[in-house]
């Protein structure tokens, strides 16, 4: 598992800058920016090629990367049966509409950053690929181009033809990959490796793939932290819907920093949601917590989990069945971060939710019409959790709990 490691003795959370772009407010918690200035780069010239890169970035999309709202709802709380808090960070106004971007913008700043200093590997740029059926494809598709990278992107053969077309448009060479009989496993993921093994970089959500891909999507932690700090609260529980696990792993990633440098005093407990329809992070948790004994202490949790690293595939394969939903953004047949998801779950006191497609409609739909956000099932998937673990009693009424919405409705 690739994890990038911060000083964090050598950084300081930028609680009073007033920047909108997260990329350069948040930049001494970039790699990136490390090797930059290791190599002789000043920081005014690192902020230049951010933005830069981030007007690409709008020439291509409309819209470049700033701050995202991170706000109380109290009226959909209260639908949830919550008495307390209910924060969301909208991130439906995001480049591509959906929180994928972050993550590569990430990526596309480090490559950006090694070509500038002549620490790229040959004269030639590689070719980028991405494994996807919908908002990370697009996402991805939008930064390489603003890059100017070319992106194979592999895809299902149900895809949508909108994002289909747009994948084509902003010059992506596109590959379809069915199902095969008796194959177990997502499709595009084996076309991915497969791209990988013969020298294309990995630009995808997946930290197992690239662990700079993490970095990137803390940018949202970070700014909720922020929102927290100014408004002089802490939260209680957060609820993520998770497919491959990139989300979840950067938002725990980021609470865990914040309390490491005193910006908060404890992390929320981390829950995570997935879908009747496929849910291989609950059994993986399920088959890790086993193997935790209660009351134990972190040395036993970590051996546990060096343990599970070891034999992953007595803790994660791939689903058995094609997995269906309305919130087709969850259906990865395997969760890719599952490692350092379980492992928030475990430390923090969270818990994985399955939730039924009746509760991922009702999520949606009362988050459209309260919030008047344009967000999808897939990305209002946590607020469907939220509300299957009030019902449980695993949530407290009086909680103080944020949930992401992450994907517009397309």
């Amino acid at each position: 598992m690739l994890r990038r490691g911060l000083d964090l003795d050598a950084v300081e959370f930028p609680l009073d800058d007033s920047e909108p772009d997260p990329f350069i407010r948040f930049r001494s918690f970039l790699y990136a920016y490390h090797v930059a200035r290791a190599h002789g780069m000043r920081d005014e010239a690192f902020v230049a090629l951010v933005r830069r890169l981030d007007a690409e970035v709008a020439r291509v999309d409309g819209r470049g990367f700033s701050v995202t709202p991170f706000a109380t709802w109290p009226t959909v709380g209260e639908h949830v049966g919550l008495s307390g808090e209910l924060w969301v960070k909208d991130e439906t106004g995001n480049v591509a509409g959906s929180h994928k971007a972050r993550h590569l913008f990430g990526l596309l700043v480090y490559l950006e950053v090694v070509e500038r200093l002549g620490l790229a590997d040959g004269a030639v740029r590689p070719d980028l690929a991405i494994a996807s059926c919908g908002n990370a494809a697009l996402a991805a598709a939008v930064v390489a181009a603003a890059g100017r990278y070319r992106l194979h992107v592999f895809i299902p053969v149900d895809a949508d033809p909108g994002i289909v077309a747009r994948l084509t448009a902003l010059g992506c060479v596109v590959h379809v990959c069915p199902r095969e009989p008796d194959v177990p496993g997502d499709p595009t993921f084996a076309a991915l490796q497969a791209a990988l093994a013969t020298g294309a970089l990995p630009f995808t959500c997946q930290g197992s793939e690239n662990g700079l891909a993490i970095e990137g999507g803390e940018t949202i932690g970070y700014e909720m932290v922020a929102g927290l700090v100014e408004a002089g609260t802490a939260l209680d529980d957060v609820v993520v819907q998770v497919g491959g696990g990139a989300l979840a792993s950067a938002v725990a990633a980021a609470f865990a920093e914040a309390v490491t440098l005193g910006i908060l005093p404890r992390a929320p407990r981390l829950h995570t949601v997935q879908t009747e329809g496929a849910w291989p992070l609950k059994r993986a948790y399920e088959l890790v917590a086993a193997r935790v004994p209660a009351g134990c202490g972190s040395a036993r949790l970590r051996a546990v989990l060096r343990d599970a690293a070891r034999h992953r595939a007595s803790f994660m394969w791939p689903w058995e069945s094609e997995p269906r939903s309305i919130a087709n953004g969850l259906l990865d047949d395997e969760t890719h971060d599952w490692l350092a998801v379980v492992e928030a779950m475990l430390a923090t006191g969270g818990q994985p939710v399955v939730v039924s497609e009746a509760a991922l409609a009702r999520a949606n739909a009362l988050a459209v019409e309260v919030t008047g956000s344009p967000v999808d099932p897939t990305g209002s998937a946590g607020l469907a959790g939220l509300s299957e673990l009030r019902e449980r009693g695993a949530i407290s009424p009086a909680a103080r709990v944020a949930v992401l919405f992450t994907g517009v409705s397309r």
